[in-house]
C-alpha cells in the first residue's frame, strides 16, 4: 500500500491525517517527543493545574470545524464569551483600545482624538506597518499604543513589518466609535473574536487526542536526515523510513536543514525567515478572582510581559477547586532581541509585575510556578519574509516535500487555519501520487 509519511503531531498533521482517512494508503505519523500534540500540547502539573502552550481557544466559524472538534471530546465543551483588556500606565481599558479610550488621563485621549482627526484628513504612502498604524489611528495612539504592543509581541519595530499579516486583527474605527469609546465606559464589542468553544476536560489538547488514539502515531521518532530523492526518513533512534508521499509540519528553520543536497540559495533564504519565541511563566494561586479577562495586553516597556491569560477562565477544570492560574507570554527572538538568561529567570519578574499590575496581590498564596520555553511562537512579517518563503515553499514543492501549520507554511494561522492547512497538504500529496500513477 502507498505510505504517506506525516511528521508532527499537532492540529495540521492531524489536519493532513484526516484527509486521508479512508483514502488507499497507509499513514504513519512521526512525533519527535515521548508525547504527541505539538503545538496544541497541555501539561498538567500534580496540584491540578492545566497550562496550555499557550493561550489557546477555538473560534471558527467554520461548522465543518466546530463539528469535528466538538465530536473529539464527546460535546464536552465550554462556549465562553470572550472578555478582554489593556494596561497601559496603571490604567485597564476594555480591548480594542482605540474605541475603548473611556477612564485614560484626558491629555492622552485629547492627543489621541486630535490626531485622529488630523490623520483622517491625510493620506500617507502606506511602506509598512508602521505608516499603516499613522494612517489608522493617528500618530498619538499609534506611538503610544501598538507600536509599543508590536515592539514587545513581535520584538521589531513596526517599521521592520509589512502589513500582510493584519487581516481582521487590527480594527479601525469611525471617528464616532472613537468618541464614543472616550465618552462611555461601554462599547459595541468590535473585537474579531466575540465568543469560542474550550474542553471542558484536560486542557486544549483534548481537542486532538482522539485523533492520536486512532493514528499510526510514533513517538520518540525525530527526523535527523530525508532523503527526497530516493524518499527515505531516517531518525535519531537509528530506524529507517521509506515513504511514497511526505507531510511536514516542521518548522522550516528545523526541516531544510535536514534535507539532503538542499541549494545554497534555498540555505540563505531559510535563513531570512524570522520567528519569536516565547517563555511562558505559569503561575496557580488559591484564588480565583484574579481577573475577569480572559486575556490582557500590556504597552509599558517596563513590564516583562506582552499578554496574560487565565486558563481557569477557559475551564474551570483548568485549576483546583478556588483555585485560579495566570499565564504569562514573554517574546524573544534571534533576529531582532536573543532571549537573555534562562527561562526560569523570568519567573520572579512575572510575578513582580503581576503584582504591580494588580493580578496577584501581597497575601496571595502562590501555589504552582513555572517558565516553559517555546522555540516558535509567531512567525514575523518583516520585509525579508515574502521573498525567502517563496524560495523555501518553491524548492520544498520541487523535491514532493507537502508543508502545513503555522510554522510549515510560514504565517500566521488560527487553530482551524492550521488543521486545514494539513488538509491542503494531505490534498496536495495524494494528488501527486495520483499524477504519477497515472503517467
Amino acid at each position: 500500500m502507498t505510505k504517506v509519511a506525516i511528521i508532527g503531531s499537532g492540529m495540521a498533521a492531524y489536519g493532513a491525517a484526516n484527509r486521508l482517512a479512508g483514502e488507499p494508503v497507509d499513514v504513519t505519523l512521526y512525533e519527535k517527543n515521548s508525547f504527541f500534540g505539538g503545538q496544541t500540547v497541555s501539561f498538567r502539573d500534580r496540584s491540578g493545574f492545566i497550562f496550555d502552550k499557550g493561550p489557546h481557544v477555538s473560534f471558527t466559524k467554520d461548522t465543518r470545524i466546530q463539528e469535528l472538534f466538538a465530536a473529539n471530546v464527546d460535546g464536552k465543551y465550554e462556549t465562553v464569551q470572550y472578555h478582554l483588556d489593556n494596561y497601559w500606565r496603571g490604567h485597564r481599558v476594555l480591548h480594542p483600545a482605540q474605541t475603548n479610550l473611556f477612564g485614560l488621563p484626558p491629555d492622552i485621549i485629547t492627543k489621541v482624538v486630535a490626531d485622529f482627526v488630523k490623520q483622517s484628513a491625510t493620506e500617507i504612502e502606506i511602506r509598512n506597518y508602521e505608516d499603516w498604524l499613522i494612517s489608522a489611528y493617528g500618530r498619538t495612539f499609534a506611538e503610544e499604543f501598538p507600536s509599543r504592543y508590536t515592539q514587545k509581541y513581535h520584538t521589531a519595530a513596526p517599521r521592520h513589518l509589512t502589513t500582510d499579516w493584519i487581516g481582521p486583527r487590527m480594527y479601525r474605527p469611525s471617528l464616532e466609535e472613537v468618541l464614543r469609546g472616550a465618552l462611555a465606559p461601554q462599547t459595541k464589542n468590535v473585537h474579531y473574536i466575540t465568543g469560542f468553544r474550550y474542553p471542558t476536560n484536560g486542557g486544549f489538547m483534548s481537542y486532538v487526542e482522539k485523533w492520536a488514539q486512532a493514528a499510526n502515531l510514533k513517538l520518540d521518532h525525530k527526523v535527523v536526515s530525508i532523503d527526497p530523492k530516493n524518499r527515505v526518513l531516517t531518525f535519531a533512534n537509528g530506524q529507517r523510513e521509506t515513504y511514497d508521499a511526505l507531510v511536514s509540519s516542521m518548522a522550516l528553520p528545523d526541516l531544510i536543514p535536514l534535507i539532503a543536497g538542499v541549494p545554497e540559495d534555498v540555505v540563505a533564504a531559510t535563513g531570512k525567515l524570522a520567528c519569536s519565541g516565547c517563555v511562558l511563566v505559569n503561575i496557580g494561586v488559591n484564588r480565583p478572582d484574579t481577573t475577569s479577562a480572559h486575556i490582557s495586553y500590556y504597552y509599558d516597556e517596563d513590564i516583562v510581559f506582552s499578554r496574560t491569560s487565565s486558563p481557569h477562565l477557559m475551564s474551570p477544570n483548568n485549576a483546583p477547586p478556588g483555585c485560579g492560574s495566570i499565564q504569562c507570554e514573554i517574546y524573544f527572538s534571534p533576529k531582532y532581541k536573543p532571549l537573555a538568561g534562562r527561562p526560569a529567570d523570568y519567573i520572579e519578574p512575572a510575578i513582580r509585575d503581576l503584582k504591580r499590575c494588580g493580578l496577584l496581590r501581597e497575601t496571595d498564596q502562590i501555589l504552582f510556578k513555572d517558565a516553559k520555553l517555546c522555540e516558535y511562537a509567531n512567525v514575523i512579517f518583516d520585509h525579508d519574509r515574502t521573498a525567502a518563503l517563496s524560495t523555501v515553499h518553491g524548492y520544498l514543492d520541487d523535491v514532493a516535500i507537502r508543508y502545513c501549520g503555522r510554522y510549515g507554511a510560514w504565517g500566521y494561522m488560527w487553530t482551524d487555519e492550521s488543521f486545514k492547512s494539513g488538509e491542503e497538504a494531505a490534498t496536495k500529496a495524494v494528488d501527486n501520487l495520483d499524477r504519477k500513477a497515472n503517467r
